[in-house]
């Protein structure tokens, strides 16, 4: 009795597989013919919404541009204004009276006015020749262009060029060099435009060697500043389209302020360019100047000794 429920038992699950089978593999074919049959009919239903929804498309009509009547520009006629030209006083200043009205022209000869209505064709045909103007500078032509009618404008000498800072370094023997570097960032240089004007800041003036020095009240060369790109020198002309690696700022002893004073001013120079051009102070052999080396440097000024 067992054995029989078991083989019908067995027998139902393979026929229950059998059509499980049988119907897995009839259903794709069923979805693949019923799919296209509903993609067109929403395709089909999209299509009569779209042309439901979205009115028909019209052109503007083009009409032909009327033609824009040619005009001219007006003519603008200004009344023809005297001409005054600038007279320089004694004082260096313009004279208010030649900034006013200008000078009358000159007129007839007193014998025509004095010879009345039977003269006059006379002292028309008599007419005074044309004289030339006066020359004057450019700078005068300048400023009273830009001085408002009526005001009085002083015109400021040109200041003398001052003259190089006095280098007096002792001979090679008796002399000792401090210095320090400003040293570029890394892959970037300093603009020779930056450059000088940060050196002209500082009180820096280019003189002898061709570098700058910074003088003190009389004039003497306390600070010398080179350039580390070789040859180390500056040319004015061709400065600001240059670009430098850095710069080497040294004091040479004995000079004009004594050693200790020399090294304080050395380093507090350095700070300020450095303040104004963003690079890396170093000492004279290329190393950080950090706290540490600026007062060892310090006690070596004090010393007597130059490392």
């Amino acid at each position: 009795m067992m054995s029989e429920l078991r083989w019908a038992l067995l027998i139902a699950g393979v026929l229950f597989i059998a059509a499980l089978v049988w119907w897995e593999r009839r259903r794709p074919r069923q979805a693949r013919g019923a799919l296209p049959r509903a993609s067109a009919r929403e395709a089909a239903a999209e299509r009569e919404a779209r042309l439901v929804r979205e009115p028909p498309l019209t052109l503007p009509s083009v009409r032909a541009r009327e033609p824009i009547a040619s005009s001219e520009p007006p003519v603008l006629e200004l009344p023809e204004e005297p001409r005054s030209v600038p007279v320089l006083g004694a004082a260096g200043v313009l004279d208010p009276a030649a900034v006013g009205e200008p000078a009358p022209l000159p007129g007839p000869p007193a014998e025509s006015t004095a010879a009345g209505h039977g003269g006059e064709e006379s002292a028309a045909a008599a007419e005074p020749e044309p004289s030339e103007p006066p020359i004057v500078a450019a700078a005068e032509v300048r400023a009273a262009a830009a001085t408002p009618p009526g005001a009085v404008r002083e015109i400021l000498p040109e200041l003398p060029a001052a003259p190089p800072p006095l280098v007096q370094w002792p001979a090679d023997p008796q002399r000792r060099i401090l210095a320090v570097r400003l040293v570029a960032p890394l892959r970037e240089r300093f603009a020779g435009r930056s450059l000088r004007q940060a050196l002209a800041a500082e009180g820096f003036v280019l003189g002898q060697f061709a570098i700058f020095h910074k003088p003190d009240e009389e004039r003497r060369a306390v600070l010398s500043a080179a350039s580390l790109t070789r040859p180390g020198t500056f040319d004015m002309q061709t400065m600001d389209s240059q670009h430098y690696g850095g710069l080497s700022l040294f004091a040479v002893l004995p000079g004009p302020k004594p050693p200790p004073q020399a090294f304080e001013e050395l380093v507090f120079t350095a700070r300020n360019l450095n303040e104004r051009l963003h690079g890396v102070l170093q000492d004279e052999r290329g190393s950080p100047l950090t706290m540490a080396r600026i007062a060892q440097l310090r006690e070596q000024v004090r010393a007597g000794t130059a490392s």
